[in-house]
């Protein structure tokens, strides 16, 4: 029996190898600090600002929502530092499920992929569910009130939307069509989209600050609540966690650290710059949408659009709208997209089945899409903007037992880190103040987790049930690293410092 979860053990923690030297890049080094700036402003600035903003400043934190985009965005700069570091000390991997899988072994890089793809699902039906509102609002809500006469409202609950969002499922289907046609235009239609989006972008700050109600911010309410805190502190940390969404987009800015002319300078500026400037504009957006209109009055899903609508400026509304929609075609490709990637990646190392495999019209192998597919059809057609973003402050025992426990847990991991063997190698970039500022990353992420909601407790846990059943009774046995270790007669576990030394070249290790 002792052997049996030795072998178990062995193959949890089993580290993903790569051929040749880790280090290695045939990548032509081009890129500038400004190229990679803008390429990390792209992949961040798209629907996050139309999708969230709404729902977090209604349900979550009201004007404060400007001190949410604030800490997440400090929450992202400090993660986007440390994947810059993983990109690079390993120019091959590209991802965080790889990196997890070189670093810390099988099962975690398992789990790290399976919710990355959840989070992104959900991510598409969010933003398939706004841009369906920003529609309807272009039409003057005929698409709700023709659904709920045709069809009927669904019941009543914080799960379900007011009604079965249609166009939101067609959406989603012609994104997917997009996607498996392969179409060779996608490149230049994102481009025009994004253009467009900025654009509007400077558009609402600059026209809507013109309307600003600065008494919507200062003093209190009849009650005696403030303005600005409507829902207090923790009102706005829980608004920071969902937040944290906008900034998807960040780990872009480390895979191009094996493209730059000069990494070591290029990236951690890169990073600070443009982590800055998505900052500066979710916060800008923000405070006009919460100077013009009372945020109990916000729409959750088209937010700007109908805040210059209440505010007279009907004519402005179309011009949010096609900025709004503009964004969140860009993001639901690029979702979806990324999406594919991960799962496509887990089915190629062997972690996950090819559930329902089929063919395009183009005869190009779409295998177990079918299911990421149908997630998204789902939620985008029933479930509401804010469950798929759900955050609430922890004001119970239990809430408060569990932030103590996370905390606990945090300063452990962080002791280890002060522990844990320091890599001698030569790379372009590491993370400075180790390790303070990892552990300071650690904290935050702890903060706003436990400002999520119970339903995102469940849902992850729910999530991650089906996904240890699926690694435990397949992938486990079907990987590539199980493969190569059946070929090549190996039954040991790898550790990183092991693979490290016989990977890494004699001249890329510094000297002591």
């Amino acid at each position: 029996m002792r052997p049996y979860f030795t072998r178990l053990t062995e193959r949890f923690f089993r580290l993903k190898s790569f051929g040749g030297d880790v280090l290695e890049t045939r990548m032509k080094r081009c890129l500038s600090t400004t190229d990679i700036t803008l390429l990390g402003v792209g992949h961040m600035i798209g629907a996050g600002i139309y999708v969230l903003t709404g729902s977090v400043v209604r349900n979550s934190t009201g004007p404060s929502i400007v001190l949410s985009f604030i800490l997440a965005g400090f929450a992202s700069l400090l993660s986007a530092l440390c994947y810059a570091e993983f990109g690079a000390r390993f120019p091959k991997a590209g991802s965080a499920y790889t990196y997890t899988y070189i670093g810390v072994g099988e099962l975690w890089a398992f789990v790290i992929g399976w919710n990355i793809v959840l989070e992104h699902m959900l991510g598409a039906a969010a933003v398939a569910r706004s841009w369906s509102g920003y529609l309807d609002s272009l039409l003057g809500q005929a698409i709700k009130n023709s659904t709920i006469t045709n069809l009927g409202q669904l019941n009543n609950s914080s799960f379900f939307g007011d009604y079965p969002d249609l166009v939101a499922f067609v959406v989603v289907i012609a994104v997917a069509v997009f996607i498996a046609l392969g179409s060779k235009t996608s490149t230049n239609f994102n481009s025009v989209f994004t253009l467009i989006n900025m654009c509007v972008i400077i558009f609402v700050v600059g026209y809507g600050m013109t309307f600003a109600d600065f008494d919507l911010w200062t003093g209190s309410d009849e009650s005696g609540v403030s303005n600005f805190f409507p829902m207090g502190i923790s009102g706005t940390l829980a608004g920071a966690a969902s937040c944290f969404f906008a900034y998807i987009g960040f780990d872009g800015l480390a895979t191009a650290g094996e493209e730059a002319a000069n990494p070591s300078r290029a990236i951690p500026l890169a990073t600070f710059v443009s982590m800055s400037i998505v900052t500066t504009a979710y916060v800008s957006m923000s405070a006009a949408l919460t100077l013009m209109v009372p945020y109990k009055e916000v729409h959750p899903t088209a937010a700007f659009a109908d805040a210059f609508a209440r505010r007279g400026a009907v004519w402005a509304k179309y011009v949010v709208s096609l900025g709004a929609l503009s964004g969140m075609t860009t993001s639901l490709q690029d979702i979806a997209e990324y999406v594919l990637g991960y799962q496509y990646k887990m089915i190629t190392e062997g972690r996950i089945r090819a559930w329902v495999p089929f063919q395009t019209a183009l005869s190009t192998p779409v295998p177990g899409q079918t299911v990421a597919w149908s997630v998204i059809f789902m939620t985008a057609s029933f479930c509401g903007v804010s469950v798929l973003f759900s955050s609430g402050a922890c004001h119970t025992t239990l809430g408060k037992i569990g932030i103590f426990i996370l905390s606990v847990i945090s300063l452990a991991f962080i002791g280890l880190i002060c522990l844990h063997h320091q890599s001698k190698a030569q790379i372009d970039f590491k993370v400075p103040f180790v390790p303070l500022l990892p552990a300071g990353s650690i904290l935050i992420n702890v903060l706003l987790m436990t400002h999520l909601a119970p339903i995102t407790w469940v849902r992850l846990a729910f999530w991650l049930t089906i996904g240890f059943a699926v690694y435990l009774f397949y992938g486990m046995k079907h990987s590539t690293e199980e493969n190569r270790e059946f070929s090549q007669g190996v039954s040991k576990s790898t550790t990183y410092e092991s693979m490290v030394s016989e990977q890494v070249t004699p001249q890329s290790v510094a000297l002591p």
